[in-house]
């Protein structure tokens, strides 16, 4: 198992706080939020991990060096990350992912340990962490069939049609990354750098079974707008976090 961390974004809507600090160093419950991924990721015994670097890269990685030296990091690069989004990222990377079960998530989500937990326990080789609930034209919304598949996934999806947000951390079998790093090679080549990663997701929702495991019950949020991190401050408080 290895873990894909993308944390290379520029965060300007959380400007001026992120004017010289990638946004998952910004602090939520005295910690840093990356530092709550990685200590979930050391209690699920997950000991490689790439990160996806690119906005003031040094600090994030000297910070990643200095705190998880037991934890195998590599850092990919990502000299575009003014105009690139999380596609190009993952698609930068897709050969760490190809050949090997992952864990990918986007650096700015604070989770508990239970997230991953819950994945891992599911029976299914392809699954992704979704908020069940209403959203907002902002989130990555799913659409659900039966039995817990997904059979839509992106920003621009109808509202009152989605199950809720995928929270942007799934589990990929080898299989599936295979399918996913051809699916990014021809999002790139088509000019979608600017694209989230789950537009190359969306069309193998209908070649292959990737189902969802309901994380409403937990204290999770995307971090995008000071509203968010100031949920975020909340929600490190519960005893989800102070616990670990």
């Amino acid at each position: 198992m290895k873990a894909i961390i993308l944390a290379a974004g520029v965060s300007r809507r959380l400007y001026p706080l992120t004017h010289d600090t990638p946004k998952c160093l910004l602090e939520v419950g005295g910690r840093p939020i990356i530092d709550f991924q990685m200590e979930a990721l050391k209690k699920a015994g997950i000991s490689d991990a790439v990160i996806i670097v690119g906005y003031f890269r040094e600090k994030l990685i000297d910070h990643i060096q200095k705190e998880y030296p037991d934890i195998n990091c590599t850092f990919i690069t990502n000299e575009h990350f003014f105009e690139t989004n999380t596609s190009y990222s993952l698609y930068l990377c897709r050969d760490e992912f190809r050949t090997c079960e992952s864990v990918i998530m986007n650096a700015d989500v604070l989770y508990p340990e239970e997230l991953l937990e819950r994945l891992f326990a599911s029976p299914h080789n392809d699954v992704m962490a979704v908020d069940v609930k209403e959203c907002g034209r902002e989130e990555v919304k799913v659409i659900a069939g039966s039995e817990e598949k997904l059979v839509a996934i992106g920003k621009e999806l109808i509202q009152e049609n989605s199950l809720g947000e995928f929270i942007g951390v799934a589990r990929f079998s080898p299989e599936f990354g295979e399918r996913l790093a051809s699916s990014l090679e021809h999002l790139i080549d088509s000019g979608g750098k600017a694209d989230y990663f789950e537009a190359a997701i969306h069309p193998l929702l209908s070649e292959m079974d990737v189902y969802y495991v309901d994380i409403s019950d937990l204290p999770c949020t995307e971090i995008d707008f000071v509203e968010d991190l100031e949920e975020a401050h909340k929600l490190a408080k519960s005893d989800w976090f102070t616990n670990q």
